[in-house]
């Protein structure tokens, strides 16, 4: 679907606040008039090794390596492995035989050969494995990589008010407060939420992701320099079948728009790229893999780290569009900063953050304690989610216990308070009927001893 007029103008202006820049030098991006619609981001095949925008030599050793670990590799296997077209495929064999690297132990058919090593090719294997371990899916380049970041991110959707109100359906929330959450879910400019412990924070955060919706592409593994950087991660991506209507690059998968999730482990060092000493190779950090989705930077302020050096290392990444990695060599290289970065935390950002951090930041939310109304909004939402009977006098109760200890209410505590219930009820082997005296047993499990609280 090609992008709205307004969708156009906003894009315009974006990149004329935030021009691309690649591999160090600028580039013009594509007007919005000439937008790619969605379905036309198919990543083509490459028709020949220049096209896969990789060296010859680079992917003649990548190859020799998938022989290797092949016991019984043919030219279509490889090509599977590889995830390049067998007639590239094919072509990078042919050098290696003729280079009296490997030998063809049969021919299946002209373009499918089956293959294996030769002394001389064990002897460059192994120093290829000393040198880089990565067998797996041609990587793409960082060009390459960087070019399909820009234009997914200027032709995705807007996010209309419907999407807002079914993304939060599952939670009591103002208005202003859905408002709030659609303006920037369409902006993709940071979020800061503070607010205590219980009062929705994460899932505010969660709810404002699956607003974005959506499918992008990412490539398995990048390649800078004849260095290989993992990025596709099982555990942040979630692959959709891509049902396209023509053949398609193997090297990138289609994916969900990524959630990613930071908290107490982030550090300086893990928002850098991770060299694996025994492979010889990266993984991409978090804040790459979650490029065309969302960051979520749990309970900030937390971290081991001094918050001031946390903050410091984002300034670039909000401020430009783009972060900066450091290979184990000591070369920097450029990578898009395109995701909804969101930070969470239990303090107050005056208390902690500078004005040179806070004023890159896109918006600030208050996610503050609910009154006895929207405690009780929340209260009857979840009882009759959990298919039981509500009842006024339960609230009241729960109310009234709230008054009598001068305990502050949280917006989780409905929800914890029911779930205790049904821990009670099911240890008991009773039916799940909600009861004043059951709340209360649940109470006193959940705060414990009556004690006097703000």
């Amino acid at each position: 679907m090609s992008p709205s007029n307004d969708d156009a103008r906003w894009a315009r202006r974006r990149r004329l606040r935030e021009p691309d820049v690649e591999m160090g030098k600028s580039i013009a991006p594509p007007s919005p008039d000439e937008a790619t619609p969605a379905d036309d981001l198919l990543p083509a095949p490459p028709v020949s090794v220049e096209d896969s925008g990789l060296d010859f030599g680079f992917l003649a050793d990548l190859a020799l390596k998938t022989v290797y670990a092949d016991t019984s590799c043919t030219t279509q296997r490889a090509a599977e492995r590889l995830a390049l077209p067998p007639a590239i495929v094919d072509l990078l064999l042919q050098h290696l035989y003729r280079e009296r690297l490997t030998e063809i132990r049969e021919t299946l058919t002209p373009q499918n050969r089956r293959y294996a090593m030769l002394d001389r090719g064990w002897e460059r294997v192994r120093r290829l494995l000393d040198l880089n371990a990565y067998i797996g899916a041609a990587p793409v380049s960082l060009d390459a990589y960087t070019v399909m970041v820009k234009r997914q991110e200027e032709i995705r959707p807007s996010v209309n008010p419907d999407a807002i109100q079914a993304a939060v359906a599952n939670l009591v929330l103002p208005d202003t407060t859905q408002q709030l959450l659609g303006v920037v879910a369409n902006s993709r400019r940071s979020l800061f939420i503070t607010g205590a412990p219980g009062n929705g924070k994460t899932s505010i955060a969660r709810a404002l992701h699956l607003a974005l919706g959506g499918e992008i592409w990412i490539p398995r593994a990048i390649e800078v320099d004849g260095h290989i950087i993992n990025v596709f991660d099982s555990h942040s991506h979630s692959p959709v079948d891509p049902q396209p209507s023509a053949p398609y690059d193997q090297r990138w998968v289609k994916i969900r728009r990524p959630l990613v999730v930071v908290g107490g482990e982030l550090t300086i060092e893990s928002m850098d790229l991770s060299y694996d000493q025994t492979v010889k190779f990266y993984e991409a950090p978090f804040q790459v893999k979650s490029n065309g989705g969302t960051l979520l930077i749990d309970d900030f302020g937390r971290q081991r780290v001094q918050p001031r050096d946390l903050f410091n290392r984002w300034i670039i990444p909000l401020e430009n569009r783009v972060d900066y990695l450091t290979l184990h060599t000591g070369k920097k290289i450029q990578v898009p900063f395109e995701q909804l970065l969101i930070f969470a935390s239990n303090l107050d950002s005056a208390d902690f953050a500078e004005e040179a951090f806070l004023r890159r930041l896109g918006y600030r939310l208050a996610a503050e304690s609910p009154s006895s109304e929207t405690y009780g909004r929340i209260f009857r939402r979840y009882v009759e989610t959990c298919q039981l009977r509500y009842e006024p006098r339960l609230l009241d109760a729960l109310l009234a216990r709230y008054t009598l200890e001068q305990r502050g209410m949280r917006s989780c505590q409905p929800r914890d308070l029911v779930d205790r219930c049904a821990d009670i009820c099911r240890y008991e082997n009773r039916p799940f009927i909600l009861t004043t005296e059951l709340l209360e047993r649940a109470w006193l499990y959940y705060f414990g001893a009556h004690q006097t609280h703000r």
